[in-house]
């Protein structure tokens, strides 16, 4: 047993290892220490690693552990583990299992009685968060909505009810058509930060409404990861009844608003489903 931290059970730790989300100096001490103690790596991709790994002089063997095979591997993983030896698991950059691979290992741990030990560090989510400026004393993690359909639809009338900071991850060739939605779905006027890049050379922050993001990246070419982070809705104490929304809506229309524009205003006043709202101005017809 190659033990690197007190384990007073017969089988091997797995650990969960944190790596850099772009900046190699963001690597722990207490990381590169755990990566060269134990019997072997899981890797996201074993390539990549290998990178991370010839930079800190870590020669610990690799075994390929991403979505595509977790099914097969993760029992040859715990029999390892019960064997005594420990095991440490990286993804391509940040906490395995946020967005990774790693929650069937874990979970499988769990049940066998195999202890989990994470190893903290960078992680794109809670790094956007915390500069964004918005609230993070409560907040809630979507990672990557669905790529299309009721799925999709479901989630961001959810984020349109969502009363704490919403954090997202998406990728450069999408981000055009997820703000489209956020303020189809939610608001256009919802306040939003967008971080590409983070810990990297280019690393970037743009502050603004919904609306004026995709005005932004209509004339600049979306690159890097993204990281979004949008403000909650602000919550009524009571929600207005239909009857009320629709004297609401009723007033709106007759100052010359457009039925998408007063139920935008009124979703955001009333942190309620955009399409909920619009429904009622069709029902008003």
């Amino acid at each position: 047993m190659t033990s690197s931290e007190t384990n007073t059970s017969q089988n091997g730790s797995l650990y969960i290892v944190a790596t850099p989300i772009g900046n190699l100096e963001d690597m722990s001490f207490r990381a590169v220490r755990i990566l060269q103690t134990v019997a072997a790596i899981a890797a996201e991709d074993t390539r990549h690693t290998g990178k991370l790994l010839h930079h800190f002089q870590i020669k610990t063997p690799q075994i390929s552990y991403h979505q595509h095979n977790t099914q097969t591997r993760t029992q040859e993983l715990i029999q390892r583990l019960e064997s005594g030896q420990d095991l440490a698991l990286v993804s391509d950059a940040g906490m395995p299992g946020i967005s990774d691979p790693g929650v069937e290992l874990v979970q499988a741990c769990v049940e066998v009685g195999i202890e989990v030990i994470p190893i903290p560090g960078a992680n794109a989510a809670i790094a956007a968060l915390v500069a964004s400026g918005l609230p993070c004393d409560r907040f809630c993690f979507e990672g990557f909505l669905p790529a299309k359909g009721k799925a999709r639809q479901q989630r961001l009338q959810d984020i349109a009810t969502e009363s704490r900071t919403v954090v997202l991850y998406e990728a450069p060739h999408r981000l055009r058509q997820t703000l489209k939605d956020l303020a189809e779905q939610v608001s256009a006027e919802r306040q939003i930060v967008l971080a590409r890049e983070l810990t990297k050379r280019f690393e970037e922050f743009w502050r603004g409404s919904v609306q004026a993001a995709i005005t932004h990246y209509q004339s600049h070419e979306p690159k890097g990861e993204f990281t979004v982070v949008l403000a909650g809705a602000v919550v009524s104490k009571t929600l207005p009844t239909d009857l009320e929304l629709r004297t609401e809506l009723q007033a709106l229309l007759a100052q010359g608003w457009s039925k998408s524009r007063a139920s935008r205003q009124l979703a955001e006043k009333h942190a309620m489903s955009r399409r909920q709202i619009y429904q009622l101005t069709l029902d008003l017809e």
